[in-house]
């Protein structure tokens, strides 16, 4: 006859959770192991132990790696909070008392993320060397409250009451293509010319598309020749001249390899918000990452500005 203790299923260590993660992530042992420096054998003990912990099973293997159960999708939120708040909690105790020193994490879209602000922070490191940045590119918004970074750059105003949110000024996007681009096959008269043209845009995110509708531009995916749903590429294939595609003013005026199309006739704008918890405010590492940013980016939207 069993006791209650043995039918109560002992509390997983969190290095099990942290590989349980990791195998999410990577979508195989391999890959999780690698990301967390640990070997295949290591990393497949850890899901055992977890399964057994938690009397589930987690994954099933198939020919292209680890396919997460129903019980792993119901136990992938609880796991990123906690990971959330653990790396918080670790960027916290990394700073010296009263100093503009340790970690600090920043999360922004690909594009401002990947363009933009690694020419801002160069300043931020000149000033405060002891400063470490953390900066996650993703067009999700990340979940300030849950701690998933401790600094935000957004292009929508956040909502949440418990955050702290700076607005910056409005940006200007507009159509551009290589002037090798415009040698081969000529520009646009109008829009209607536009349709004819090799077009750079959006291969399956949603949100892609739904700012293609805010902004009421009649465009679906098989309008687009050259597809891709990361900003980035978006931008590298514009500077290789495979076609037209929409970038922000401050950073196509950096190129005069890329000629504006349509504009002013054709502009649509985003605005900016610089955002963190408001139990941020007064921590040096944070705060000061924080003013420099809305200089520096208030200065980048200036520049990004038709007029």
């Amino acid at each position: 006859m069993s006791t209650i203790a043995e039918t109560i299923p002992p509390h997983p260590d969190w290095q099990l959770y942290r590989s349980f993660l990791a195998a999410v992530r990577e979508g195989s042992l391999s890959g999780a192991a690698r990301a967390l420096g640990l070997t295949q054998p290591t990393l497949g003990r850890h899901i055992d132990s977890l399964e057994t912990a938690l009397r589930v099973k987690l994954f099933t293997r198939s020919l292209d790696g680890l396919v997460p159960t129903e019980a792993a999708q119901r136990l992938l939120g609880p796991v990123e909070t906690m990971a959330s708040a653990a790396e918080a909690a670790q960027r916290a105790v990394s700073a010296r008392a009263g100093a503009a020193s340790g970690t600090v994490r920043i999360t922004a879209s690909e594009i401002m993320g990947g363009e933009v602000l690694p020419g801002l922070l160069v300043p931020l490191r000149a000033a405060h060397p002891d400063l470490a940045v953390e900066l996650t590119l993703t067009n999700r918004n990340e979940d300030l409250l849950r701690g998933d970074a401790d600094i935000a750059v957004r292009m929508v105003r956040p909502t949440q009451r418990d955050l702290v949110a700076r607005s910056i000024g409005r940006v200007d996007i507009g159509l551009f293509a290589h002037r090798r681009y415009l040698k081969a096959h000529g520009a646009p008269r109008d829009l209607a010319e536009v349709a004819g043209h090799t077009l750079i845009g959006y291969d399956r995110d949603p949100l892609g598309f739904q700012l293609l509708q805010r902004w009421k531009v009649p465009l679906g995916r098989e309008a687009f020749a050259i597809r891709c749903d990361n900003d980035l590429a978006q931008v590298a294939a514009l500077r290789a001249g495979l076609g037209i595609g929409a970038l922000h003013l401050g950073i196509a005026r950096r190129d005069r390899q890329l000629v504006p199309v349509l504009q002013p006739a054709l502009l649509f704008q985003l605005d900016m918000w610089l955002v963190m918890h408001r139990d941020h405010r007064g921590l040096p590492r944070v705060q000061v990452a924080f003013d420099h940013l809305a200089q520096q980016l208030a200065a980048y939207a200036a520049s990004s500005r038709l007029a």
